[in-house]
């Protein structure tokens, strides 16, 4: 792993000025500009020079985004499709993919060009990811795919899939896994939407029938899978845990608090009110303390990839957000109850009338936080094994070969 570099602050922010003569947020669609970004090394500053990097302290693109804003009414922020490919692809395709795939891969996941998604989970191997049946084979210079996968968020939309398979069931579970990146549009990929509480399809299952994947599409070594997927999923917990706002008093108690100033008057009791008070106070606290934590997730950060650490600012984003949204509804109170929604192939973002209509939106959306990115029953696990070193679950089927390992 690359030694990290030092830069004084304002050398970067110098740079930063210096990226901005040379295409400005406000003259510039979000393409171009994140392109330029990427080619400055400001994209993401502490991946290596040449692959959108400086070498820097993962902190230090803190630095680059206070820059922009500071010169620019405009910021071509993360595109909203782009968060797993921006989250997770990125630092994969970094630490395990060869130069040709940096290469080709990385700045198009930044302009947010090329949409990516994760293919782990599947109906008969949920919270277990390492019990998944899919299985490649190997033809030649090309592995042969058959299987399915669920929950595949933004599949209809994305260039590229992480693909997780079994390319050995005569070893323990978790040594007969390989990781791939699959074209998405590769003949035998058939996406199909899954519908939500909030009319929306976001996410979907993916079959693959006879899929051919080139062998020089496989991210690590054959076997390696489960390490490379490992990189993953705790790349996605502090995106996901680090999603909220990175100002101070932002995001969601902000939209909270403006519902509890816009209140209508009367419509609680005194004692209800004071109750309420209190959750919306709570919650502004439990919603400030997230984000610390999430900035010192990031900041913890080597070469894009975190350790468990990050599972404590994904088990607290799920558990606050959920609070925070059934206490919007509740300011709401009998308003809160309706919700109108048509049934849309999209992701779940913009569009919404106001900050009522938010509010009834993300009370739905909310249910999957504690599920999406893994289960916070998985999460707590994770923290007590691995960052408070309590002892494992009993695991029976550890070393056994999974062809052997009883399935329903």
């Amino acid at each position: 792993m690359a030694e990290t570099k030092t830069m004084p602050e304002e050398e970067l922010r110098e740079r930063t000025r210096a990226l901005l003569e040379q295409v400005h947020p406000e003259t510039t669609g979000s393409v171009p500009f994140r392109q330029a970004q990427y080619d400055h090394g400001l994209a993401w500053v502490h991946f290596p020079e040449g692959h959108g990097g400086l070498g820097l302290s993962p902190k230090m693109n803190l630095v680059v985004h206070d820059e922009i804003s500071k010169h620019s009414k405009v910021v071509h922020h993360d595109p909203p499709a782009s968060v797993i490919g921006i989250g997770m692809g990125a630092p994969v395709v970094l630490t395990y993919g060869t130069e040709e795939m940096k290469k080709r891969l990385l700045p198009k996941i930044f302009t947010g060009e090329e949409i990516w998604c994760q293919m782990f989970s599947e109906p008969s191997a949920g919270s277990d990811v390492a019990g998944l049946a899919t299985r490649a084979v190997r033809d030649g210079d090309e592995w042969v795919v058959n299987g399915q996968k669920v929950w595949t968020t933004v599949a209809h939309i994305s260039r590229w899939g992480m693909l997780l398979a079994r390319t050995n069931p005569d070893v323990a579970k978790h040594d007969g896994l390989s990781y791939f990146v699959l074209d998405m549009h590769a003949p035998g990929v058939e996406v199909r939407p899954l519908y939500q509480i909030t009319g929306e399809a976001e996410f979907n299952e993916v079959f693959f029938n006879d899929v051919r994947i080139p062998h020089d599409q496989m991210l690590g070594k054959e076997g390696q899978g489960w390490r490379v997927a490992i990189t993953t999923l705790m790349n996605e917990r502090v995106a996901i845990g680090g999603g909220g706002s990175k100002r101070k008093g932002g995001g969601a108690s902000a939209q909270l608090r403006e519902l509890w100033k816009d209140r209508t008057p009367g419509s609680m009791s005194a004692s209800q009110e004071a109750i309420l008070r209190d959750r919306v106070t709570r919650i502004y606290m439990e919603n400030e303390l997230l984000r610390l934590t999430s900035q010192r997730a990031r900041a913890a950060q080597k070469s894009g990839n975190p350790g468990p650490e990050g599972s404590v600012s994904k088990l607290a984003q799920a558990e606050i957000n959920k609070h925070t949204w059934e206490t919007a509804i509740d300011i709401l109170g009998a308003r809160g109850l309706s919700f109108e929604a048509g049934y849309e192939l999209r992701q779940g973002y913009g569009g919404f009338d106001g900050v009522e209509a938010l509010a009834k939106y993300q009370f739905l959306r909310s249910r999957a936080n504690s599920i999406e990115g893994g289960t916070s029953e998985i999460m707590r696990n994770i923290l007590g094994e691995r960052v408070l070193g309590l002892p494992g679950e009993p695991r029976v089927d550890k070393d056994v070969p999974w062809k052997d390992v009883p399935r329903s």
